[in-house]
């Protein structure tokens, strides 16, 4: 028998042991402290209650807690990998029917590109988006209208080479292809295209969805037009895109690519703005800023050639704000001589710095597939995997010039942490309606600090130091009160969502209460919480 002595060191030990344990899963869980949700029985989503055709995991669950953003890590209860449409539908129905029982949520994630954590949900369940890639695409080929209907789980990169055995390739692109369509539809999907046929919402003509409440709607301009434009840009918040039909033209075999440099800001957003609104203009036009750089047209000779090689020779970047206007000309073979012509007359009208003319000549899907080179690189040298405080802004053409004099060259001291894009489009070609939220004026710049984090580092290549920078820079905007949207939006109270949507708010929530209402749906966001009856804040 023991004594109360050794009764009360060995509860000692057990507790402390407990203890210990606590704190173990506190710290592994300490991004999620916040997230006010219930722990769910893994019973009531069980195989035999759903009769999928895919499956569900309740094992190896941290790559679902993991985005490109590289920042949050909210670990789900399980993953859904479903086969076909009614897999979802069957789960969300469930989880819709069990909410007096269980306040489960339910992300979509694609290809795992989000920034802060928008495609996870913390003891919730994640659907695995990509299990639908084996659906075949079905293209349908006219004079009038062609287009191919794809799984949202398909990647932008497929849909481009199956397209191209056509003949055809979708108008409008993003920069980086490895992306879902359900992905950047729910988004915007924006690139150097979308001056010309608008962002990638404007250029699908419908969509299949699987709404909060499990139904599933086919929606289009013409057909549950509500719910198409909510979608589109909605943020995963109305339902799960699972299939569209997006807009399909002739491809181009050729590219033409172009790079020039600019040491006055006012020259440089002038020559973009006046490209963006000529009938006559490239296909593709962006732009970036480099501050303080070393070196910078001998980098690019891996890829372009110097118009003339002895005066780029002696050009110099280092201590320089420089802004780069990047473009390019689509064209097939048999045209290249009318293609240079055209080219040349567009050129002869900028007013870059003549010296700095590089140009490249590469196949379409080169041209389009450009980044991912860049990331095979970077995951050689083990720096892809990394932090990604990513800042995406939309500024009104009217501020664009006061806000580059204060943060190009102030706030920024160097662009060595990554890109930094900017560029014009016009609101005109973007499809009225849609949840996406823009400045009120008719141009506007998409500017895109796409920065990467050095693991441990305490200095200005660190976490810390980016995150403060892009800290400033949204002091700035709200000071000014410059008119700025964030692009990828990332907020965190509701009360920050409002003014972010502005007017369209109501119009957000009021879907938001027809589509989902009990808030199942993309917790990542921070829109809504979930509730167990049908009413959200």
């Amino acid at each position: 028998m023991k004594s109360p002595t050794q009764f009360f060191f060995i509860q000692k030990h057990i507790l402390l042991k407990l203890l210990i344990f606590i704190l173990f899963i506190c710290s592994n869980n300490r991004s999620n402290i916040c997230c006010n949700h219930h722990f769910a029985n893994p019973s009531s989503l069980s195989l035999k209650q759903l009769k999928l055709e895919g499956y569900l995991s309740f094992e190896k669950l941290n790559h679902a807690a993991k985005d490109f953003g590289n920042r949050c890590h909210f670990l789900p209860l399980a993953i859904l990998y479903p086969k076909s449409v009614l897999d979802i539908s069957s789960t969300l129905k469930h989880v819709f029917e069990i909410r007096t029982r269980i306040d489960l949520t339910v992300a979509a994630r694609g290809n795992g590109h989000s920034l802060e954590g928008q495609a996870q949900a913390y003891q919730g369940l994640v659907i695995n988006m990509k299990s639908l890639q084996e659906l075949e695409m079905k293209f349908k080929i006219n004079e009038e209208l062609s287009y191919v209907d794809v799984s949202a789980g398909e990647l932008w990169i497929n849909v481009l080479h199956e397209s191209l055995k056509l003949g055809l390739a979708p108008k409008s692109w993003t920069d980086y292809l490895h992306l879902t369509v359900g992905g950047t539809l729910s988004n915007a999907g924006i690139s150097g295209q979308a001056f010309k046929h608008g962002p990638q919402i404007n250029n699908v003509y419908q969509l299949e969805v699987v709404t909060g409440k499990g139904e599933v709607i086919t929606c289009s301009e013409e057909q549950n037009a509500d719910l198409f434009h909510g979608v589109l840009g909605g943020l995963g918040q109305f339902g799960i895109i699972t299939k569209a039909r997006i807009a399909l033209e002739t491809a181009p075999k050729q590219v033409k690519w172009i790079r020039v440099l600019y040491s006055d800001f006012a020259a440089f957003s002038n020559d973009q703005e006046d490209l963006i609104s000529s009938q006559s203009t490239f296909d593709y036009i962006e732009g970036f800023v480099i501050i303080n750089s070393t070196g910078l047209l001998n980098n690019w000779r891996s890829t372009f050639n110097p118009k003339d090689p002895l005066q780029a020779s002696n050009f110099s970047s280092e201590g320089r704000v420089l802004f780069c206007l990047e473009v390019a000309k689509y064209f097939n073979p048999e045209d290249t001589y009318s293609t240079d012509q055209d080219i040349d007359i567009l050129l002869s009208k900028l007013s870059y710095i003549r010296s700095t003319l590089f140009l490249s000549e590469v196949s379409y899907v080169e041209f389009l597939d450009r980044v991912h080179v860049s990331e095979m690189k970077l995951q050689e040298k083990g720096l892809w995997d990394v932090p990604h405080p990513w800042l995406n802004l939309l500024i009104p053409k009217s501020r664009i010039l006061e806000f580059a004099q204060e943060v190009f060259g102030k706030i920024l001291t160097d662009t060595s942490n990554g890109p930094l894009l900017i560029y014009p489009v016009n609101k005109s070609k973007w499809r009225k309606g849609t949840s996406m939220v823009t400045p009120d004026e008719d141009v506007f710049y998409l500017i895109a600090f796409l920065s990467s984090a050095m693991p441990f580092s305490t200095g200005k290549d660190g976490l810390e130091h980016i995150i403060d920078q892009n800290n400033r820079i949204l002091s700035f905007c709200e000071k000014t009160r410059i008119g700025m949207k964030q692009y990828l939006p990332n907020h965190k109270t509701q009360e920050e969502w409002k003014h972010h949507f502005g007017p369209h708010w109501d119009t957000f929530a009021r879907r938001k209460s027809t589509y989902d209402p009990l808030a199942i749906l993309a917790p990542g966001q921070r829109i809504f919480r979930r509730t167990a009856d049908c009413e959200h804040e």
